[in-house]
């Protein structure tokens, strides 16, 4: 399987970057894994919130390289355990799903367009965290997910 995940901007604390990098390594041990920044819309340049977040989305899913499944994380989203998401993956695999690619908005989330375009909505939590927080939390439970699908004992 192969996980494409779309980021908005580079992740700017390097905390998180250095997370995200040492679980996109662990991760790469059981899938190919790409990460893509794509460019995020300047705030302030007299634009409303709104057109933003819809021009974002917008370059997001065209962003994505297809025959792709789409899952977009968004507060709205379904939760599930981390078991229900490995056997997820397990499901979307069985289907001959070969890649997934996994969009996070930038700060103002994305657009109520992303619920006609992607294939599933899954939500981190009912907590508020920033987008970079949510990058880092994604590509742990990916991880998670799959040595969970691999018997390993990481994920407990």
């Amino acid at each position: 399987m192969r996980f494409e995940l779309l980021f908005l901007g580079k992740t700017k604390e390097k905390y998180l970057a250095a997370g995200i990098e040492d679980f996109r390594k662990r991760l790469s041990r059981y899938a190919e894994v790409e990460i893509r920044i794509i460019k995020e819309k300047k705030w302030g340049s007299g634009e409303s919130a709104e057109k933003i977040k819809n021009e974002e989305t917008s370059c997001l899913l065209n962003s994505c390289t297809q025959p792709t499944m789409i899952v977009a994380l968004d507060p709205g989203g379904k939760q599930v355990s981390s078991e229900d998401f490995a056997q997820l993956h397990q499901k979307w695999e069985e289907q001959g799903r070969r890649k997934i690619t996994f969009i996070i908005g930038g700060p103002l989330g994305l657009a109520p367009s992303i619920r006609q375009s992607a294939d599933t909505i899954l939500s981190l939590s009912t907590m508020t965290f920033t987008h970079e927080m949510a990058r880092l939390l994604l590509i742990e439970q990916l991880y998670r997910a799959s040595s969970i699908r691999a018997g390993s004992k990481y994920h407990k």
